[in-house]
């Protein structure tokens, strides 16, 4: 990398979303210079998880679409990727919650993802550190787990002979062109916008606003839970249209740790910890996991998911500007979507038909219609 190759592509963003754009591209053939400000952002700060989220069509065709094609490559990865298909058990706090679980059943069936309805005893036999009580659950066993920073750079690696990596910080766009921070220019003839929330300073309107979320870690413990745990109630605090919200989201990484999540803060774009926030997440995390309250927790963070105003990522040409192109607004699904959203861009790139419908996904949408050509 830094061989300072004649680009095709210059993509803006070295997390998941722009690492796997330059990789797609890579592999059909791009000259590809990746742009990397060498910044922890969302990738770094995010759980790593490969879930198939469901809560409306296209969030379902596009996580199902990348889920596949995530499936072909995770044997090629090193260990460090940490990938582990440990699959997805969504839990039933409430009696009414059953009926969502089979919705959602049904919902994956049609986009062909195996999930099959489990009982409370079922559960209790295979995560037996979950409370007593709990009504029954879903499992999604083809879902897994990564280690999201160093599968982006093992995606750059791994197209290696076609992308070059600069590191400096992206300060202005023009068309063809790239200008850096430290005065430098980089060109060629597409751009790709893939830098998550500060691409809004380096267009001319913010389209993405903030959502913000606390994790916390614990030491590390025996291997006691199987699966990744997420409850039912998780689609709608993390697709609420406002306010602040805490859902039940735990991992069990590959060293032993769990790994323990989820909140949301609406436009709240400072790291600070916000400890009543935090102690709600907690709250609700010890409420399915009692033992948590025996465990020591050795670091929290925050980081900012960068969240379109729909919901659903912008992949597709600025309507103003036909050699600029967005990969934006994943939200708390870039890990998941970014092989799909990578491959969509690309076909558009290429002028090609792609595998699934990309209409939700086109960025044009977030511009109002003044701003599209006539």
């Amino acid at each position: 990398m830094g061989t300072g190759l004649k680009a095709d592509v210059i993509v803006i963003g070295a997390g998941i979303i722009g690492a796997a754009c330059a990789w797609r591209l890579a592999r059909e053939g791009y000259r590809v210079s990746v742009v990397d400000d060498r910044r922890a952002g969302a990738t770094a700060a995010g759980m790593g998880h490969l879930v198939c989220m469901d809560d409306n069509p296209a969030e379902l065709a596009l996580s199902a679409y990348s889920l596949r094609l995530w499936r072909e490559v995770t044997g090629r990865m090193p260990q460090a990727c940490a990938w582990r298909g440990c699959g997805t058990l969504w839990l039933a706090d409430k009696t009414d919650e059953m009926g969502i679980a089979e919705q959602k059943r049904a919902r994956l069936a049609e986009q062909g993802v195996t999930a099959e309805l489990l009982t409370a005893e079922q559960i209790a036999a295979v995560e037996p550190m979950l409370r007593h009580g709990l009504v029954g659950g879903l499992r999604v066993p083809a879902d897994g787990i990564v280690y999201a920073p160093l599968v982006a750079r093992w995606l750059l690696d791994d197209g290696s002979a076609a992308i070059d990596v600069v590191h400096g910080e992206a300060t202005a766009l023009e068309e063809g062109a790239v200008r850096l921070a430290d005065g430098r220019r980089l060109a060629a003839p597409l751009v790709v916008l893939a830098c998550g929330l500060r691409a809004n300073s380096l267009l001319p309107q913010a389209l993405l606003h903030a959502k913000k979320g606390h994790l916390a870690i614990t030491d590390r413990y025996p291997p006691r839970v199987r699966h990744q745990l997420v409850e039912l109630g998780y689609g709608a605090s993390a697709h609420a249209s406002d306010g602040t919200s805490v859902a039940f989201n735990v991992q069990a990484r590959p060293t032993g740790q769990w790994l323990i999540g989820s909140s949301r803060q609406f436009d709240a774009v400072d790291s600070a910890l916000d400890m009543p926030v935090l102690a709600a997440m907690l709250k609700r995390a010890q409420h399915f996991l009692p033992a948590l309250a025996q465990m020591n927790i050795i670091r929290c963070w925050t980081g900012l998911r960068a969240a379109s105003a729909d919901g659903l990522p912008l992949l597709g040409a600025h309507p103003r500007h036909s050699w600029l192109w967005l990969a934006l607004g994943h939200e708390g699904l870039g890990v998941t979507t970014a092989l799909g959203s990578a491959a969509l861009i690309t076909a558009q790139i290429g002028r090609q038909t792609p595998e699934i419908d990309d209409s939700p996904y086109l960025a044009a949408r977030a511009f109002a219609v003044e701003e599209l050509p006539v």
